[in-house]
């Protein structure tokens, strides 16, 4: 390797980011009543290409886990660079998360790692990496929602456990259990999460990622 690149070791404080994604076929639910029942999978699996696609442009982030059973998705998102982790607990988002941890730090036992949902189309990784940046700072630290009430981002740093709660009201979760919340402003694109047309009209008024552009413009127009 040139000296120029040096290999990064455990003292880095680049960060692996664990992303889970359910089967196409049922992702996205919320969703259908705005692009129907055929294009709601394939916006799925565009959110999280643009997803993945800018976390892996962030310059904070050394890889990014990928937690997922779904044949499509997976080849997709590895074409982009992401490593996937199939999903062998089965048994919902939080275990699928501490799973995907587990994946990580079984390589980088000292691993910096954080959780980011699948559905950010907006997401900018200059945003991204703001946030990493106060991560870093505390044990634990998350993300709200736009709405204040779910959670797109949790972070553990080296030697910490996730305790990922994510769903529903889990701001209020992630705060009991010893969390901090990070308050940045001018990071809307990490809290931007889409579950419903409205949401995805709010994203996209933050600009939408490439993928979900092209599909989501090409069934409106």
């Amino acid at each position: 390797m040139s000296p120029m690149n040096p290999p990064r070791t455990e003292a880095d404080d680049t960060w692996s980011l664990v992303v889970p994604l359910k089967p196409l076929a049922l992702a996205k639910s919320r969703l259908a009543a705005a692009a129907g029942a055929r294009l709601r999978p394939w916006l799925a699996l565009a959110f999280a290409e643009d997803t993945v696609g800018a976390v892996l442009n962030c310059p904070r982030v050394r890889d990014v886990a990928v937690v997922t059973d779904d044949p499509a998705a997976s080849a997709a998102l590895a074409a982009l660079g992401a490593r996937i982790v199939p999903d062998t607990p089965a048994a919902g988002l939080n275990a699928a998360l501490a799973h995907g941890v587990r994946a990580v730090r079984s390589r980088r036992p000292h691993a910096r790692v954080a959780a980011l949902n699948a559905d950010l189309p907006a997401l900018r990784p200059e945003e991204l990496t703001r946030v990493l940046d106060v991560a870093r700072k505390f044990p634990r630290a998350f993300l709200a929602d736009a709405a204040e009430i779910g959670t797109t981002f949790l972070s553990a740093g080296p030697g910490v456990e996730l305790e990922p709660a994510f769903g529903g009201p889990s701001r209020l979760r992630h705060l009991s259990s010893g969390a901090v919340e990070i308050t940045l402003a001018g990071v809307d694109s990490v809290r931007r999460d889409v579950d419903t047309g409205e949401d995805l009209a709010a994203a996209g008024a933050l600009g939408l990622g490439p993928r979900t552009a092209a599909r989501w413009l090409s069934a409106a127009g």
